[in-house]
């Protein structure tokens, strides 16, 4: 018999994406020896976990699993991070990519301190993507407090200005550089895992929810924010139109999901969203009523299921079957009407709030930009992992709808094949 045991062949695995999922692809890989280069187009690490409040299953802060991570990959010598860099085209096969990429310019070099002097010289705001544009942030900012690199970002907005050059003699380490440029250059690879995760789906395309037409309806990606000490308002949720409490809060299930006019398949987690939203509502406003129109409620696994129980359990959390069919406002108090048939009693229901949140689904992000190498998508843009070809993988949310436990674990698995493919029999 010949001896056939695996031996390793030099190789570096590529992670595109630097969510939750990118950074355990990225970390099971290099901990057990494998170097990696992970990418993201953000100018920081993180990806939708940064922006939550708290996330299942023992409702934690993102600064729980993310500080513990960062510092992995600082520890890390296997690990080069690319952040502000995008892939631009994938060349060869399975254990022989060569990667382009682009890098665009931070204007912040290595000398960066965190002192926050270029955004106290600032004049110019710009909207906050990182809040979903419900606030401004200075054009010399911090992404968040927790930011992996730690280092300020200026926005090309302001490059070429007077502001650019008051943030430049505002710094007394030499960090601002106002003379960065884009870079392109090639990367040889051996393997790479697509953790290009998901963005909301956008809900202004539901001619009937009211999102962009009426102020009081925002999104659970926006209530998430609002609820995080470091978002918009501190950690108070309340009202766009007036900033004041809300006593009375509709979710919209399925807002654009199970829709053939939308996303026609269940996008898993905006159930369990909701009822995580409602404890927050309810840790800030006790009394406060919360309304929960739905198809039927989706608690994936006994956790889950247990906590949809101690919600539903509230006597101020009222579930109603029904689908919402239209909604509209009071001109006067910026109220909103929500209008549903309920399923089990075939009364019309019309019930007036102060707030209403819309659960949107999760749509992949290669569904709007289309990924520069060969891979295959299903119907719904996810991309469909092909095993037996080899190489290329999707992890996470790029593969399907999917909580953080769940990416976790796809990721463990998918940082697997992709060592598989730098190994030689």
């Amino acid at each position: 018999m010949t001896n056939d045991k695996a031996t390793p062949a030099s190789g570096t695995i590529m992670v595109v994406g630097g969510g939750i999922s990118g950074l355990t692809t990225a970390l099971e890989a290099a901990e057990v020896g494998y170097e990696v280069f992970l990418v993201d187009k953000n100018p920081y690490l993180g990806g939708r976990v940064a922006q939550l409040n708290q996330y299942f299953p023992k409702l934690c802060p993102p600064t729980c699993g993310l500080e513990i991570n960062f510092r992995r990959i600082k520890d890390n010598p296997r690990i080069k991070t690319f952040t502000l860099s995008e892939v631009t085209n994938v060349e060869g096969s399975p254990g022989n990519y060569t990667v382009s990429m682009k890098t665009s310019p931070r204007y912040v070099n290595n000398n960066c301190t965190l002192c926050g002097d270029c955004a106290k010289a600032c004049q110019t705001e710009i909207s906050s993507e990182f809040n979903f544009g419900m606030c401004k942030t200075k054009a010399a900012y911090l992404p968040f407090e927790m930011a992996f690199p730690a280092r300020y970002v200026i926005a090309p907005q302001i490059i070429g200005t007077e502001d650019a050059k008051r943030c430049k003699e505002a710094c007394k380490y030499d960090a601002v550089d106002l003379e960065m440029e884009t870079k392109t250059f090639d990367l040889q690879v051996g393997s790479i895992v697509w953790a290009t995760g998901w963005e909301p789906y956008d809900a202004a395309k539901i001619d009937n929810l009211g999102f962009g037409q009426y102020q009081n309806i925002i999104t659970n990606m926006m209530l998430e924010r609002l609820a995080a000490p470091n978002g918009p308002t501190k950690g108070k949720i309340v009202r766009p139109s007036d900033d004041k409490a809300p006593e009375t809060i509709a979710f919209v299930q399925c807002a654009g999901s199970r829709d053939e006019n939308h996303l026609p398949y269940c996008s898993y987690i905006c159930c369990m969203a909701s009822l995580k939203h409602a404890t927050y509502l309810r840790a800030l406003y006790p009394d406060a009523k919360i309304y929960i129109f739905y198809i039927d409620l989706r608690a994936p696994g006994q956790r889950y299921e247990k906590f949809y129980k101690q919600v539903k359990a509230d006597k101020n959390v009222f579930f109603v079957k029904g689908k919402v069919a239209e909604v509209s406002e009071d001109s006067k108090t910026n109220n909103i009407t929500v209008i549903a048939e309920n399923a089990l009693t075939g009364e019309k229901i019309r019930q007036t709030v102060d707030l209403v949140v819309l659960a949107t689904g999760m749509q992949p992000t290669a569904v709007n930009t289309k990924l520069p190498a060969d891979l295959k998508y299903n119907d719904d843009g996810f991309i469909i992992n092909d095993f037996e070809k080899g190489g290329m993988f999707a992890a996470g949310c790029a593969n399907k709808p999917a909580d953080v436990v769940s990416c976790n674990q796809n990721a463990t698995g998918m940082a697997l094949k992709a060592i598989q493919t730098l190994v030689k029999r």
